[in-house]
């Protein structure tokens, strides 16, 4: 039996497309390798969002051809956003590669795989179709372990156009998932043993814009949260204009969603907002915030931001500085602005430094973490609930997981002290110590 190892980067939209293609590998009789050495085909399912994704992309290309070089070594396929963006242009910059597949429908690669193991390999290499793929509940998915945590992609594609991104271009327009075949698949990750589903899209509060003619993000939730079989259901990647009161009242009503909100604001300057052609201003996002703390009192609120965006002056950055330390995100990331080819803002004027970029980016980084720092702090001696992981490397707490405010890789992990505690177990802990971004806490009796 022909075997296959799958390097899946970037965000959780594209882990599902990896799980797609994995258990479409095999349903065409190929096994996984959990080692690329090992295997007979690697597949690199790559980001391109920004300059790093991409840098972080070719080098894993670069890594796996170390192995595919060597005589037998296997076969690589390079998938995703990479390629998606950049088609044919990629195949004399990387010869070791033996065939480029974008983002196009996942059921189209396993035949592509076997023509290649066979030794029936087409003509060309670039087999980059235009996007516009939306999968359904009828794509099986390989789960990724640990299978107590899933997620479940509404939407494909995003019709936002803000200036500095390329997503539209690589993942096509916003395509939602009917609210039907969304629930078949959420049932189906149930009955596989799910108990975290994390709602996941380009943009989940605009889903239902396409099919109801507005967005309806709140009526799916109130649908999965039906199927009762979900201890936490978690939403990632809302836009903050569209963060409406029915999405809040349905958050605060349903037990099972976690009251946890991901809304990448990325600046709070006008002129800057308006360049990056993103809705609001800093007075709508306050007033968002506001509102999402009076309806959800125990909300959770992450965001992400860009430094160095063109005509980001000191003055500019300054009002950003001081927006993340009066808002007090719970979480919260940087970024570097990169020139991205094709974007309208890849020629703007009023560039930034690399340099200044960077460092703009660590002085908000180091904000956060006094933030974070003193949000953690007040968290001692309360009791949260912790969805167990697995074991950690600290002999005191020889447990990681989660809190309902940490989402899974993104944010900061609680380390348990118990006796005994498996992978999926949801345990009371008495939060005993906190740091910059992580939770100590005890199991206390069951």
């Amino acid at each position: 039996m022909k075997t296959y190892h799958i390097v899946s980067l970037g965000c959780p939209k594209n882990l599902v497309d990896s799980e797609v293609i994995a258990a479409g590998l095999e349903k065409a009789g190929l096994k996984n390798a959990a080692v690329p050495r090992k295997a007979d085909l690697v597949i690199v399912n790559t980001c391109a969002f920004i300059e790093a994704a991409r840098e972080e992309s070719v080098d894993e290309i670069l890594r796996a051809g170390q192995w595919t070089t060597r005589k037998g070594g296997p076969f690589l396929v390079v998938a995703g956003c990479l390629p998606q963006r950049y088609g044919e242009e990629l195949v004399p910059l990387l010869p070791e590669v033996d065939a480029f597949f974008g983002t196009t429908a996942p059921e189209d690669l396993p035949p592509l795989v076997r023509a290649l193991l066979d030794g029936r390999a087409p003509a060309g290499k670039n087999f980059v179709r235009p996007p516009s793929f939306l999968m359904d509940s009828s794509h099986e998915r390989r789960l990724t372990e640990p299978r107590h945590t899933a997620y479940l992609k509404i939407a494909e594609g995003c019709s936002n156009r803000c200036s500095y991104c390329v997503i539209p271009s690589i993942r096509g327009p916003f395509r939602s998932r009917p609210a039907g075949d969304v629930i078949r698949e959420a049932e189906a990750l149930a009955r596989a043993g799910v108990r975290e589903v994390v709602v996941t899209a380009q943009e989940t509060t605009a889903w239902g814009r396409d099919l109801f003619g507005r967005p309806a993000l709140h009526r799916l939730l109130k649908d999965l949260a039906g199927i009762g079989a979900f201890r936490w259901i978690r939403v990632l990647y809302t836009h903050p204009a569209r963060i409406g009161r029915e999405f809040l009242e349905v958050m605060a009503a349903e037990g099972s969603i976690v009251n946890y909100i991901d809304m990448p604001i990325q600046h709070v300057d006008g002129d800057l907002l308006k360049a990056m052609n993103r809705p609001g201003s800093e007075r709508d996002l306050r007033e968002t915030i506001e509102t999402a703390r009076r309806i959800v009192p125990d909300v959770a609120l992450r965001t992400s931001l860009i430094t160095g965006f063109p005509g980001e002056t000191k003055e500019k950055f300054g009002k950003l500085l001081r927006f993340v330390r009066e808002a007090r995100f719970d979480h919260l990331g940087a970024f570097t602005w990169s020139a991205e080819e094709g974007t309208p803002a890849e020629k703007l004027p009023g560039r930034v430094r690399r340099d200044v970029r960077e460092r703009r980016r660590d002085r908000i980084m180091e904000a956060q973490a006094a933030v974070s720092r003193e949000i953690n702090g007040a968290l001692v001696g309360t009791v949260q609930e912790v969805l167990v992981e697995g074991p950690s490397a600290s002999p005191d707490y020889p447990f990681v997981g989660r809190a309902r405010r940490q989402a899974p890789e993104i944010d900061g992990v609680t380390y348990v002290r118990a006796t005994d505690a498996r992978p999926g177990d949801f345990v009371a802990c008495r939060i005993v110590d906190a740091g910059d971004y992580d939770l100590f806490g005890e199991e206390l009796p069951r």
